[in-house]
């Protein structure tokens, strides 16, 4: 995660119904300077963990790993792991292609044109944002420098249970490297849809991850890239090594498309959702809190043009059970602009069923 100093924070409360502890995650710091021993982690926002550890069937038919040499695997990938400084801060990021791009989180370059890019041989060069993408958290950084070892990404999820090395610059120590396992995949962070719409379908991990990492590189035992880096949940939280990462395979997508036309594209239905809490549940008379309330739809938006209003709970789409806001984005994240998408809702005391043609999300809104 990037790097901010706890004497000048700069984070976002998210909600979280259970636990008042807030899921930190990556923003930039407030110096160029690495850190002392002892210094603070960044003040970032945090909540509890979630929920879904079961992987998909055809990572089951993988043959088992054989023992890996964690140090030659960090030997390997450190070259094709940076540091990026900013005007602010620090965070980490990753060699995309060998003539000097780099993929890294959108948090650690925000509000910022032009960065420094640090490599693992010492050498340090101007680089440019080329294009960012908030909804992902994902950006492309330009580095001046050419003939780079490229990062190889794994385009499949990795299986639980599965070596997980962390590679970045937690806290401004570069080049440092942790490891792990893979300890569940398609989580969820409650409460965090109100600030962000990063933190969904992401890949749990026991290896630490600190302020500084984010945009690094999650590895797996061949070396390739299983996820970047994105947060974590601090231990004053109750929290023992819970980390979490974007997978590569969402990383790639987002950044060939950043790199076609500079913008990413994700589907929108037009709603703004809401937690159901048990006084809302009693409010508007609701047999229970499951599902997700819908307290406002955009105006002849996909919502509105599949006859949901404000007041409807969703209970499900494409027959995957939503139980808070943070299902509807992750359920969101693999359907595309122009799907049409099936909804159960209630009104009232009655259940249907309807159809949403998504959109593509409108700029202002990402």
């Amino acid at each position: 995660m990037g790097f901010r100093p706890a004497s000048r924070p700069c984070h976002r409360h998210l909600r979280a119904a259970a636990l008042t502890a807030a899921l930190i995650f990556a923003m930039t710091g407030c110096t160029n300077q690495q850190p002392p021993a002892g210094s603070s982690g960044a003040d970032s926002p945090t909540v509890q963990g979630s929920q879904n550890t079961t992987t998909q069937s055809s990572q089951s038919a993988r043959p088992p790993e054989a023992a890996a040499d964690i140090p030659a695997v960090i030997q390997n990938v450190q070259p094709s792991v940076v540091t990026v400084f900013t005007q602010d801060g620090l965070g980490s990021g990753v060699v995309y292609a060998a003539d000097g791009l780099i993929l890294t989180n959108e948090h650690v370059v925000r509000g910022n044109t032009n960065v420094e890019v640090a490599f693992a041989d010492g050498r340090r060069v101007p680089g440019k944002v080329r294009a960012t993408d908030a909804i992902s958290d994902l950006a492309l950084v330009e580095a001046q420098r050419k003939d780079l070892p490229a990062a190889k990404f794994q385009k499949e999820l990795p299986r639980i249970g599965e070596l997980a090395i962390v590679i970045g610059s937690p806290l401004g120590f570069e080049n440092t490297a942790t490891s792990g396992i893979i300890s569940g995949l398609h989580r969820q962070i409650p409460g965090s849809a109100a600030s962000s719409q990063s933190l969904v379908d992401l890949i749990q991990t026991d290896a630490a991850i600190s302020p500084g990492n984010s945009g690094g590189a999650v590895v797996n035992s061949r070396g390739e890239i299983v996820g970047i880096s994105e947060a974590y949940i601090p231990p004053q939280s109750g929290a023992v090594a819970l980390g979490f990462a974007i997978p590569a395979a969402t990383a790639v997508q987002v950044a060939e498309q950043l790199l076609k036309d500079g913008k990413a594209d994700h589907s929108f239905i037009g709603l703004s959702p809401s937690d159901i809490t048990s006084q809302i549940a009693e409010q508007l008379h609701l047999p229970d809190t499951e599902g997700v309330l819908v307290l406002s739809v955009v105006r002849n938006g996909p919502a509105d043009r599949a006859g949901l209003r404000p007041g409807d709970v969703l209970l499900s789409l494409e027959g995957q059970k939503l139980n808070a806001p943070e299902d509807l984005l992750a359920a969101l994240r693999s359907k595309a602009p122009g799907q049409a998408v099936s909804v159960q809702y209630r009104r009232g005391a009655d259940v249907g069923d309807t159809k949403v043609t998504l959109s593509e999300r409108p700029t202002a809104d990402g």
